[in-house]
């Protein structure tokens, strides 16, 4: 087979101009930003629940690994926070708006 069938072939993915780019970083932002507040407010419903010393039974712990998400402009990275359980009660932090691994 012949290379020339593929010369008016588009590779999406490096197919990039600076709107594109500059959209795409904004929107990662925006993404960072409303995860940011979603775990603070699952974090503030655990507020009370303390350990004996005093501390926080529940707390941030890190980030799940950088992954893509598609948007309506193409992939996005995103790096979702985790939360963990200090007293041995299971919890987790669900997003809204990224879907689950």
């Amino acid at each position: 087979m012949d290379n020339s069938s593929n010369e008016n072939v588009i590779n999406l993915e490096q197919s990039s101009d600076m709107l594109t780019d500059l959209i795409r970083n904004h929107a990662r932002q925006l993404i960072k930003e409303a995860l940011e507040l979603e775990v603070a407010e699952v974090l503030q419903e655990f507020k009370e629940r303390r350990l004996a010393d005093g501390r926080q039974a529940v707390c941030r712990s890190g980030y799940q690994p950088e992954r893509e998400i598609q948007t309506g402009i193409g992939p996005v990275p995103v790096k979702v926070p985790k939360i963990r359980s200090r007293d041995g009660q299971p919890e987790s932090f669900n997003s809204a708006l990224v879907p689950p691994f």
